[in-house]
């Protein structure tokens, strides 16, 4: 630990982003078959629920996991194991992208359009 005690508000974005992965993955199994993980795809596009919000909510909920982790423990290891695992999944996104526009054509063309991929409104 770097920086002294613990950040005060930071386990609540630990929780956030573990259950965010957890429960997005269940949500999108249900809907889309597939596993969780990216090992098996889903067998339907999924566009609802928080897939109607960002394309990658799993993902997401990983990265605000870690930044949960780099908060409540002030450590700059935490911080940069955050950053080389948003490269690697933004990496991982664009082949993502790629796999599922083969798989799903004009309507993953029109959902990528429709719900950014990141931040909702933004990126």
């Amino acid at each position: 630990m770097v920086g002294g005690a613990p950040g005060c508000g930071s386990p609540p974005i630990l929780l956030w982003g573990y259950l965010q992965y957890r429960l997005v993955g269940r949500y999108r199994s249900g809907q889309g078959g597939g596993g969780p993980g990216i090992t098996i795809p889903p067998d339907v596009l999924v566009e609802d629920g928080p897939y109607a919000m960002v394309r990658n909510p799993m993902y997401l909920g990983h990265l605000i996991f870690l930044s949960g982790l780099a908060l409540t423990f002030r450590s700059r290891l935490a911080g940069v194991l955050l950053l080389v695992n948003a490269v690697w999944f933004h990496r991982r996104v664009l082949e993502d992208e790629a796999r599922l526009g083969r798989r799903f054509g004009s309507a993953y063309a029109r959902y990528r359009t429709r719900v950014k991929r990141w931040i909702p409104g933004l990126l």
